[in-house]
């Protein structure tokens, strides 16, 4: 078919990049982390897409559900392949490209479906890296990595999720042969969700209780062999498959894993904390939690996703919202830019700022992580339940947020944001699956709810304060907030001000309860509300501040003053907008005036009418070639209609002007009462 999208671009999009006093460059350096790194993300971007057929990233949409998957495992398969060549010419050693290329911000151009291989890049040989001796590191690791091997992680079973104590898995130890067997007891402790355990996986890291002559020793993981590596049969007493369609994630290929006494060497089982010699004697790890530094790698992992796919649709839709033309503001002007009605500006440009939030606090969380790791490798675990809290608060918010406004930004994209081919169906379909994979998020509310509850009672007994809580002081007394001066530090200190008063409540609630007679665990339950409101706002007071702190701090030092001036605004919009969208809470603590809220709306309008002249520039900044966002209301030339069409005329129903369907029941059917 011959192309009718015009080589030039759309005269409203060039309009825009040539009004804005923003540079988009800049931009795109400071996202990407220095002119270095964003220069080879567009190198490495130029080798992998050259060689894409035009239908690249639609072509799957037309596909049935075996046939992408299939195309996916090519894909994947082909793109490694290029991945590892470039890594090695370009940094031996290094895995930036290779492996990180198959899941990092360029990933959706070459898999528009997701990848099968993802959990076992992502998670299978983190956890082997992060909870195996060095032997077993050794003998497994590197297998791995080149995918020698290929895994999975099966945590989750058919009836228990975040609740990692209910998993039903059974492993026992045999030490006369020096195995563990392992079983799956019942229906519901079938292994449900992994990601490539379907039909791509041949090992996988299984967590299963551990009994050692019927003694219970809690949750342990064991690499268990599924699949024969010639072959690809299930192995003796392994039933497995692929658990069918979802909404989302179309090629991850999740599957079922049920195990019938599967024996496997005890030094398959991961020992670097807790450890079974072999006549048996079971020595405890030192922390009861480390094994919880492969769920904090993987929840900052999503944190980067979700800010991406954010910023991925609030690009496509900035990008239309640019192009499309409707509905005139004064009665006999014509039709404007949707973009320059107030109401689209409130749907568009707070998910570019909340996008960035969290790409800032997820770059934060990185560097907790590492710096607890290191710690953890010197024999110190005091920082562990801090960043396990932070890493849930980061996780629940940048989720929930992020997919609440991925649906408002395929919303202000109209009727054309429903089709697949402006694929912000498909970054939703990606994006919330992680609201509910690696702790389902009221849960990890709640989790971070006991965090608060403990860190209050330290507070009450003169404790000392881990400093990411040190903000609660601020709630043991009533009425003592500072004047309200509109200032983004008064805005920041508001919402440390509710977080910490939302924590005195839950914990006043809770110990009421438990005064008036209930168990703790009922107590707890019974404040869940009040618990996880006060999880809520310890996450949205960190966020506020990493933001501000990285656009005003050295972060930002490099930039021009009008590109800096216009990510100030960016932080404005959000410390705004957040405060308007929680007034509810915020006005039970601190007794804003009507003329305060009336300030706060105009600063809102402001700051929507200074970022709407940049916005296009804007998301130009985060650099996403037309391939990774895939969409034909999202490319950068603004030809939104021709590509509409094209993508129509791909459909294989209009290979044929008359289908089989017609003949056969339609026009019997129109004909049947004459």
């Amino acid at each position: 078919m011959t192309s009718i999208v015009p080589s030039t671009h759309n005269p409203d999009i060039v309009k825009e990049r040539k009004n804005a006093t923003c540079s988009s460059e800049e931009i795109a350096v400071w996202y990407h982390g220095g002119a270095e790194k964003l220069k080879n993300k567009r190198e490495i971007e130029r080798e992998i897409f050259a060689d894409l057929e035009t239908d690249y990233g639609l072509k799957h949409e037309y596909l049935d559900h075996e046939g992408v998957y299939n195309r996916a495992v090519e894909q994947a398969t082909k793109a490694a392949k290029k991945l590892r060549r470039l890594q090695k010419e370009r940094n031996p050693g290094g895995t930036e490209i290779w492996p990180g290329g198959l899941y990092d911000a360029s990933s959706p151009g070459i898999l528009p479906a997701n990848s099968p291989l993802s959990t076992h890049l992502t998670m299978f040989v983190d956890v082997i890296k992060g909870q195996g001796t060095p032997e077993q590191v050794e003998k497994w690791a590197g297998l791995a990595e080149n995918c020698n091997i290929i895994g999975t992680y099966a945590q989750t079973e058919l009836g228990h999720g975040t609740n990692v104590r209910g998993i039903e898995t059974r492993a026992d130890y045999d030490r006369k042969t020096q195995e563990f067997v392992l079983n799956t007891p019942c229906l519901q402790a079938y292994k449900w969700w992994p990601g490539g355990l379907g039909h791509t996986a041949n090992h996988a890291n299984v967590v299963a209780q551990l009994y050692i002559d019927g003694e219970h020793k809690g949750i342990q993981m064991f690499i268990v062999q599924v699949r024969d590596l010639e072959t690809h049969m299930p192995m003796p007493g392994i039933d497995i498959g692929e658990i069918g369609k979802k909404i989302g994630m179309h090629a991850v290929n999740q599957g079922f894993l049920g195990l019938k006494n599967v024996r496997i060497p005890r030094d398959q089982m991961l020992m670097k904390n807790t450890k079974v010699m072999p006549d048996g004697t079971f020595i405890e790890s030192p922390a009861s939690r480390l094994s919880y530094m492969t769920m904090v790698y993987t929840r900052c992992l999503i944190v980067n996703l979700d800010a991406l796919y954010l910023l991925e649709a609030a690009t496509i839709a900035t990008r239309y919202s640019a192009v499309r033309r409707q509905s005139p503001i004064n009665p006999d002007d014509p039709e404007p830019q949707i973009m320059d009605h107030v109401t689209q500006q409130l749907k568009l440009f707070p998910e570019i700022a909340s996008g960035v939030a969290y790409h800032l606090a997820a770059e934060h969380m990185w560097e907790l992580y590492y710096l607890t790791v290191d710690e953890i490798n010197n024999g110190k675990y005091s920082r562990m339940p801090e960043i396990h809290a932070l890493s849930c608060a980061l996780k629940v918010l940048c989720t929930t947020d992020g997919c609440a406004g991925i649906e408002r930004l395929r919303l202000a994209c109209g009727g054309h944001g429903f089709m697949t081919a402006a694929n912000i169906g498909n970054i939703y379909g990606n994006a919330v699956a992680a609201y509910t994979y690696e702790g389902e998020n009221t849960v990890l509310l709640l989790q971070i709810g006991r965090f608060l509850m403990k860190s209050w009672s330290n507070l009450v007994e003169g404790k000392q304060m881990l400093s990411s809580v040190e903000y609660l002081r601020q709630g043991q007394k009533m009425n003592s907030f500072q004047k309200w001066d509109n200032t983004w530090e008064c805005i920041i200190n508001a919402f440390k001000y509710t977080a910490a008063h939302k924590t005195r409540v839950a914990y006043e609630s809770f110990s009421e309860r438990m005064r008036a007679g209930q168990t703790q665990p009922e107590a707890f339950n019974n404040s869940g509300i009040e618990l996880t409101q006060a999880a809520e706002y310890h996450g949205r007071q960190f966020v506020a501040e990493i933001f501000c702190k990285a656009i005003t701090g050295p972060r930002s030092s490099n930039l021009s003053p009008p590109t800096k001036a216009v990510m100030e605004t960016l932080v404005e919009l959000y410390l705004v907008h957040m405060t308007l969208s929680h007034l509810c809470d915020i006005l039970r603590f601190i007794p804003l005036t009507e003329a305060d809220v009336k300030s706060l709306q105009r600063r809102l309008e402001v700051a929507l009418q200074k970022i709407r002249p940049e916005a296009v520039a804007l998301t130009d900044g985060f650099d996403f070639d037309d391939r990774v966002l895939n969409s034909v209301l999202g490319a950068y030339d603004g030809n939104v209609y021709e590509r509409i069409f094209e993508a129509a005329k791909m459909s294989p129903m209009n290979k044929k002007p008359v289908q089989d369907s017609f003949e056969k029941y339609l026009k019997p059917f129109m004909k049947s009462n004459l």
